[in-house]
């Protein structure tokens, strides 16, 4: 009896309790919801980081284009303009500082140097030379030096022209020029030096590519090169109308 009582309480606190119907829902998991909007932010990136590699391209191709506009409007002529570098003696140049320490011409010896420079007709000063020599071989057989050389040519109000390259005491040599400053900015080229008599007269061709037309001035028929040569009287004692504006001195 007490059994039958126990069975029927059970059921009626069952019954008192109704579980919630099952219901289906179309919302994705926490997971997959997740995944969706990291995908989501992805793609947006993505498509942000293309347009703006798209418009680095784009500015990278103007800049070049420009850059190509600038390049081809440059002069590409060459000019050819000839000056005479006379060591007059005036000037206690060169030095040569025997940095070897050797009895004999070494690597590593310097020789600073600055010379008088002419138009190529020897009508005008224009300036100076002002550089420096690095010994690099003594070449004995040949009675001469190798030297790397770093120099400037300098004409007044005009600027200046910078070169470097070999410097051989006893043959002709080209020169890289490597830039310039007021006509000259800008040039390149080459320069070729032809010893006459060294350490005290040379003669150098300028090959210039760069730059506007050279004035008149500097471009007067060049005297032939031999030991003989020499500037004008008044060219040489800088006087009035033989000088170029404020030569270098």
């Amino acid at each position: 009896m007490a059994t039958f009582s126990t069975s029927a309480s059970l059921r009626t606190i069952s019954s008192s309790f109704n579980l919630p119907p099952k219901t289906t829902t179309n919302s994705p998991p926490p997971k997959q919801l997740f995944f969706h909007q990291a995908n989501t932010l992805l793609s947006q990136n993505l498509r942000l980081t293309t347009a703006a590699a798209g418009a680095a391209t784009r500015s990278l191709i103007c800049k070049s284009r420009i850059n190509c506009r600038s390049d081809a409007s440059a002069p590409t002529k060459v000019q050819e303009m000839c000056v005479y570098e006379i060591n007059e003696r005036d000037r206690g140049s060169p030095v040569y500082l025997p940095l070897s320490q050797k009895s004999v011409h070494s690597l590593g010896d310097l020789a600073p140097f600055s010379n008088k420079v002419y138009t190529g007709d020897l009508k005008k000063r224009v300036g100076i030379t002002a550089g420096i020599c690095v010994l690099i071989k003594n070449e004995p057989e040949k009675n001469g030096d190798r030297y790397e050389a770093i120099y400037s040519f300098y004409f007044g109000d005009y600027g200046h022209i910078a070169v470097q390259g070999p410097y051989l005491t006893y043959e002709d040599t080209y020169l890289a020029i490597t830039g310039g400053s007021g006509i000259f900015e800008g040039a390149y080229g080459q320069i070729k030096l032809h010893q006459i008599i060294f350490p005290f007269k040379l003669f150098y061709t300028f090959y210039l590519k760069g730059i506007p037309d050279l004035p008149a001035e500097l471009l007067g028929t060049p005297v032939p090169p031999s030991s003989e040569v020499v500037p004008s009287p008044e060219a040489k004692a800088c006087e009035v109308g033989a000088t170029v504006a404020n030569f270098t001195n």
